[in-house]
């Protein structure tokens, strides 16, 4: 009798493919963002190497809240074999270009998983991305606010240190959000 609480798993199949895949999309900007801030350790950017330190524990914490949701829920979570990191990034703003591309791909990756929910009716699992679609909006905003700065304080002179300085001020708030 036991042996019914494992016999089928509350995510289709083509939900627990979508929610995998993002599993290793998580993991994939977790192993970028530390790629990012190993750059930046690099050259001279220590504020902006923590932000992106930060950055890649958010999404490692975002990739295991999904690998366990698809395992409490019966399914069967893949740890993702993660390669081909970009390492080398050829101005300091293209780091902060690079993230915001994969925050915005990340946004549109879960849209597209809840439009699944949606079509077959799995409103769990549709009520658990919401929590992801608030994280995402508060990534896109921080991400954004990042690269507004190389045009706010301009790169030119000690243009770059002074972005380096601000982007360790950057926060989100829920105002921020409406």
């Amino acid at each position: 009798m036991k042996d019914l609480v494992r016999i089928k798993s509350l995510l289709s199949t083509e939900i627990e493919n979508l929610l995998n895949q993002q599993i290793k999309k998580e993991a994939i900007s977790a192993s970028l963002y530390l790629s990012m801030a190993s750059w930046c350790d690099r050259n001279g950017y220590d504020y902006s190497a923590e932000y992106f330190y930060k950055q890649s524990d958010e999404e490692r914490h975002h990739q295991m809240k999904i690998f366990h949701y698809v395992a409490d829920m019966g399914g069967t979570a893949i740890s993702p074999e993660i390669s081909n990191i970009k390492v080398e990034f050829s101005s300091f703003r293209e780091v902060f270009e690079d993230a915001l591309e994969a925050e915005i791909a990340i946004t549109q990756s879960f849209k597209n998983i809840a439009a699944k929910c949606h079509k077959e009716q799995d409103y769990v699992t549709l009520e658990f991305l919401n929590w992801f679609f608030k994280e995402q909006r508060e990534e896109e905003y921080k991400a954004r606010r990042a690269l507004e700065l190389f045009d706010v304080i301009g790169e030119e002179g000690t243009g770059r240190w002074e972005i380096d300085k601000h982007v360790k001020k950057i926060s989100y708030s829920e105002d921020a959000g409406e």
